[in-house]
């Protein structure tokens, strides 16, 4: 089991309830995890539509976690 920083921005901010957490998961990879969270949250962004960072680099979906790992799933920005 891995212990991931998880930080949350806009819509998925508010659909999670909260902007950061601490996430006990067997998730192998960011994608993974994005499908765990999917599940506990019901998210309904797609990942295509995202980027994800690791560790505060942009990285590739299937990069493998590791314990500790910060993760940040970025939502498309929108505006006006």
């Amino acid at each position: 089991m891995l212990n991931i920083d998880l930080q949350y921005f806009a819509q998925l901010q508010d659909a999670a309830g909260r902007a950061h957490e601490i996430r006990t998961t067997s998730a192998p990879t960011a994608a993974d995890l994005y499908d765990e969270l999917r599940d506990v949250y019901s998210f309904a962004l797609e990942p295509a539509c995202m980027r994800v960072a690791i560790n505060a680099a942009f990285s590739p979906w299937e990069q493998p976690l590791r314990d500790g790992d910060h993760v940040v799933v970025i939502p498309p920005v929108t505006g006006g």
